[in-house]
This record gives C-alpha cells, structure tokens and sequence, in this order.
C-alpha cells in the first residue's frame, strides 16, 4: 500500500485537491467531498499508470501541520 498526502483548496465555487508527491495528479469536485474521491481516483489511475509502464512510484515525503497562533 502506498500513502500520499492530498491537500484540498477552496476555490472559486468548487474545490481542488493535489498531491505534492505527485506531480501533475490533481482532481477537482463541486464538493470537499466530491474534490476528496476524485483525487483518490486520480491518485490510483496514476499509480497504476507508473506501474505499467514499470516506473518507480515515488515515496511520500509531504506531511502537514497546523500552526496556531493567537
């Protein structure tokens, strides 16, 4: 199994969502939750992509944090 950490934006009336380890994969929906099955769509058509054309899939390196401030 394969993790890769996918960020979703508020957009201008949808949402995108992208994954930083992964180039050139993003998904857009009319809803997070929308936005959030078409990147894991994307995500696995693109891994499996790299797999058929016997490319290396690329190690998660992205992580996130939030940051509080007052």
């Amino acid at each position: 199994m394969h993790r890769f950490l996918v960020v979703i934006e508020k957009a201008n009336g949808n949402y995108s969502a992208y994954s930083p380890d992964l180039p050139g994969c993003m998904a857009t929906g009319a809803t997070r939750e929308e936005a959030e099955l078409n990147i894991h769509e994307a995500i696995e058509l693109h891994v499996h992509g790299l797999q058929e054309d016997n490319q290396e899939i690329p190690e998660s390196h992205s992580f996130a944090e939030y940051v509080a401030v007052l």
